[in-house]
């Protein structure tokens, strides 16, 4: 497909390369580290759907084997941010699981925004905030209550608290264009809602740099409360977070694996309209399904292994995060850059599908009141 694509990836070559005569591993500059992380992220799951991307013959195939090969992808990048969490805190490591996690997503919006494929990247985000609120964050709270049954797992209510409230808010950001494009009561129509989308962005991108101020700096003691708490009370809670590989070789492969993201996105958006007629999909099925699942990999693999070590605090950080971040930063920023591209993106994402994001929003924010 490009020539980046073009690497040696056939089973002899890499068993000549990380093997040597007796079948152990061989040594690259760190016996056990940088081996190991090459070991890791070159997974044989991931070098094999690699191995799809060149097929381009059709629209379809081409949407299909780029969807198959951003899939593991996705999952190493959480697994590098997972490590590169283990050198930070809770509250920092959600916040880079979240981010990282939320690439793929960014990527993918750029790409279709650049085409010209607005409800493409506005149908593809809320998805993959509803998938967030409900697949990621169900998934982790089902695993982890069985995992740890009969005990209650516990997370802290004021971060939950503090993310339901952003979450409201962008709601709000996202309701008022629907009902002023719906009330049909402006002079100059689709010129009223994008003027109100561009402003309700740059309030929106204002306050989620102050959500960050406030979580990170002048009330990160709110976040670790519940981690200072169970270790007063002599529970150990970090016993399984020993790191595979070394910070700097996180970050690493968090710039390769999203490089190549990168890549396979821009094929992935050319082919979107073409696999949707040669399949016979609606093209909204593509964007508010298949891409977020995809684009949520690293997000469900992250929270629902947290759960199972009962750090809910994280899983939080991750679902809710994640959702929190593409509603107040993904979002916002896709308005701003499509302003600069001359893209008409606005904040009007039709009634049904804001009415939807509103209802699942009150769900949650709901279901997180008790902190259990």
């Amino acid at each position: 497909m490009m020539g980046s694509v073009k690497m040696d990836t056939s089973p002899e070559k890499i068993d000549d390369h990380q093997s040597d005569e007796d079948g152990s591993p061989l040594s690259i500059s760190h016996p056990d580290n940088a081996q190991q992380s090459i070991q890791i992220q070159t997974s044989d799951r991931v070098l094999t759907k690699m191995h799809f991307t060149p097929f381009r013959s059709h629209h379809g195939w081409v949407f299909f084997f780029s969807l198959l090969g951003i899939t593991p992808l996705a999952e190493r990048l959480g697994y590098a941010t997972e490590q590169l969490a283990c050198y930070t805190g809770h509250t920092v490591g959600g916040l880079l699981n979240a981010t990282f996690g939320n690439a793929t997503e960014m990527i993918i919006s750029m790409y279709a925004l650049k085409n010209g494929m607005i409800r493409v990247v506005q149908q593809s985000l809320l998805g993959s905030i509803l998938s967030n609120m409900l697949l990621v964050l169900g998934c982790a709270f089902f695993t982890g209550g069985i995992v740890h049954y009969p005990k209650v797992q516990v997370f802290n209510k004021t971060a939950a608290i503090v993310s339901s409230g952003l979450l409201l808010m962008a709601v709000m950001g996202l309701l008022f264009p629907a009902v002023l494009h719906f009330t049909h009561t402006e002079v100059h129509f689709g010129k009223s809602e994008l003027a109100l989308s561009r402003f309700s962005s740059a309030i929106m991108l204002v306050a989620y740099a102050s959500y960050l101020f406030f979580q990170l700096k002048s009330h990160s003691n709110l976040y670790d409360s519940i981690d200072e708490e169970r270790e007063n009370n002599g529970e150990d809670i970090d016993e399984d977070d020993v790191p595979e590989i070394t910070k700097w070789e996180a970050i690493a492969w968090l710039t390769i694996l999203t490089l190549w993201v990168s890549v396979l996105s821009g094929y992935l958006v050319d082919a979107i309209q073409g696999a949707s007629d040669s399949w016979n999909i609606p093209v909204s099925f593509i964007s508010v399904i298949l891409l977020p699942i995809v684009g949520n990999a690293a997000e469900h693999a992250s929270a629902i292994m947290f759960a199972i070590k009962d750090k809910l605090d994280i899983t939080l950080g991750v679902a809710i995060g994640s959702s929190t971040q593409i509603s107040m930063f993904v979002i916002p920023f896709c308005v701003v850059v499509g302003w600069i591209m001359g893209q008409p993106m606005d904040l009007n994402f039709q009634l049904f599908e804001t009415a939807t994001l509103f209802i699942t929003v009150l769900v949650v924010a709901f279901m997180l009141q008790e902190g259990t």
